[in-house]
């Protein structure tokens, strides 16, 4: 097998192929078709990526297209939930500092989920703690100003 032949990312699994119905409508511009890796939702005011399993250099690319999708709308909440994941490299670093500086540059933020002492152990040995100051879980949804309860009828 040629050198090359070992770069190549890794297929995702066989029944991927079954799972590409889209994700539900978001206020991100097209809807992106389910991969093992990542799921998108859009929870209130924000939209949470669950991303699951390994991210590392083969697996990334499933995860960008969905923090791509969620940085894009103007002022974007973002919250990243890494509480599915088993192994976390730094190309799951690069792709977070990546969408937060995109969601920095639209007026929003990016904020990640996660409860694992390992995670916390990474972000600490990147220096990057005080950028992604893990969330426990998700917060509650909050509800946007057009979705006020009206008052009672007199």
């Amino acid at each position: 097998m040629p050198p090359e032949d070992h770069d190549r990312a890794a297929d995702p699994p066989e029944d991927t192929a079954a799972m590409s119905r889209p994700v539900p409508r978001s206020p991100c511009a097209h809807p992106l078709p389910a991969n093992p890796y990542a799921h998108s939702r859009w929870t209130g005011s924000f939209t949470v990526v669950e991303v699951l399993g390994e991210i590392d250099m083969a697996t990334a690319d499933f995860v960008a297209e969905h923090l791509d999708a969620a940085t894009a709308p103007a002022e974007p909440d973002v919250l990243v939930d890494l509480r599915g994941v088993t192994f976390f490299d730094c190309s799951g670093l690069r792709l977070l500092c990546r969408a937060e500086a995109r969601a920095r540059e639209r007026g929003g933020r990016l904020r990640i989920v996660s409860d694992l002492p390992r995670m916390r152990r990474l972000l600490r040995a990147a220096g990057l703690l005080n950028r992604f100051p893990p969330l426990a879980e998700l917060p509650p949804p909050r509800r946007l100003e057009s979705e006020s309860p009206q008052p009672p009828p007199p």
